[in-house]
């Protein structure tokens, strides 16, 4: 079984402000041995080849490390461990950092704190203990994030510091969680302290690894696989990663403007030469063709790995399907909502209202009554 799909052309941005053009169409074909294959097809109109989607390995970060161990950690889950000895809180102490942690996120995240609506109460509150160690960590300097991942280690030895570390605390003890993808969610904070441009999308990619994919990791043994999955665990995690990244390239997109405001420009550097752009195209906040046709191919981009990300959100223990499928929508509707905005992302920021977020909790609804991958795309990234 494979499946192929095409990559609509449009004009090439070149440095001196002409357009060149391309005119094969990039077919890229995925079989179910794992393999991609890309082959020009004729096409009649101008066509653009499409930005690079090609991320790091995960071999490279470790993924299958992760997997292992926390496959492991589940697998003796709830036997007796005299080396690791679960921590006790009061009830109401425990109720009072859940609930800090549930109005963090309500008031940061307002799309993603949707989907946990969703979510039976003991995931509710680790999926809103995870979030708020990633927002602890934003905006931090060097010397705070090393002192934010010693406490990391004292919060898996059972050790709080505080009542949102307490959170963390009773969430990694009641689910089997590795520190490693904690630990690179940090080392993304770092890269924020120290970098504010990124080369090309291999660096970017790396970015959104550590900032968003992780969290991903986090949360596939806080949804839990379906038992009648019918694939691999690696797959699951490798789809839940791609969820992350699809929601961090979402968040750059919409929020180009406002970084920009900071200095800060997360759009590969190579990408915006390709189209004839530069940094001083998105500080000057003028929305033109060249821009257009650049943030349609950064779109499609981010599309892509949301439709990497179906897949698992099928495969995910049943009552946490619902959930995963409509933060995956409602995120993907702030891309609507960019194009909706004639791709002015530098002036304006894409909003998806509540209506409109509601009306897709029915679609999510069905998307998630079936275990059965609504698409199968073997990528190797």
């Amino acid at each position: 079984m494979s499946s192929t799909f095409s990559i609509a052309g449009r004009p090439i941005g070149v440095g001196n402000g002409k357009r060149e053009f391309c005119k094969k169409a990039l077919v890229i074909t995925a079989t179910r041995s794992g393999g991609v294959t890309m082959a020009p097809r004729e096409k009649s109109s101008v066509i653009f080849p499409g930005l690079s989607k090609q991320g790091i390995p995960h071999t490279d970060l470790h993924v299958r490390d992760i997997v292992e161990r926390q496959s492991q950690q589940a697998s003796l889950f709830g036997k007796e461990d005299a080396c690791r000895r679960k921590p006790e809180f009061h009830p109401l102490f425990l109720e009072e950092a859940y609930e800090r942690c549930r109005k963090i996120c309500a008031e940061y995240a307002k799309t993603f704190y949707l989907g946990t609506l969703l979510m039976t109460k003991e995931r509710q509150k680790a999926i809103w203990a995870i979030y708020v160690d990633g927002h602890n960590a934003v905006c931090m300097n060097p010397s705070v994030l090393d002192r934010w991942e010693e406490r990391l280690q004292d919060i898996f030895d059972g050790r709080p510091y505080d009542m949102l570390d307490a959170a963390l605390t009773n969430t990694v003890f009641n689910f089997p969680l590795d520190i490693k993808p904690f630990r690179d969610m940090i080392e993304g904070m770092r890269m924020d302290t120290k970098t504010c441009r990124y080369e090309n999308f291999q660096e970017l990619y790396l970015y959104c690894y550590y900032v968003a994919g992780t969290v991903g990791l986090m949360s596939v043994p806080i949804m839990g696989i379906a038992p009648e999955s019918v694939v691999s665990t690696q797959s699951v995690y490798n789809a839940a990663l791609y969820l992350g990244v699809g929601n961090q390239l979402t968040n750059i997109l919409r929020d180009v403007g406002e970084d920009a405001s900071r200095g800060r420009v997360y759009l590969p550097q190579d990408e915006l030469a390709q189209f004839g752009l530069c940094d001083e195209d998105v500080f000057s906040r003028k929305v033109n063709d060249r821009w257009r046709d650049f943030m349609k191919e950064q779109i499609t981009r981010a599309r892509f790995y949301f439709k990497l990300a179906e897949e698992g959100a099928s495969q995910l223990n049943k009552a946490s399907r619902w959930p995963v499928w409509s933060s995956l929508l409602l995120y993907r509707e702030i891309l609507d909502a960019i194009e909706e905005n004639d791709y002015d992302n530098l002036t304006k920021r894409a909003y998806v209202g509540r209506t409109r977020k509601f009306m897709m909790l029915p679609l999510a609804y069905s998307k998630a009554q079936s275990t059965t991958p609504s698409f199968s795309f073997p990528y190797r990234i």
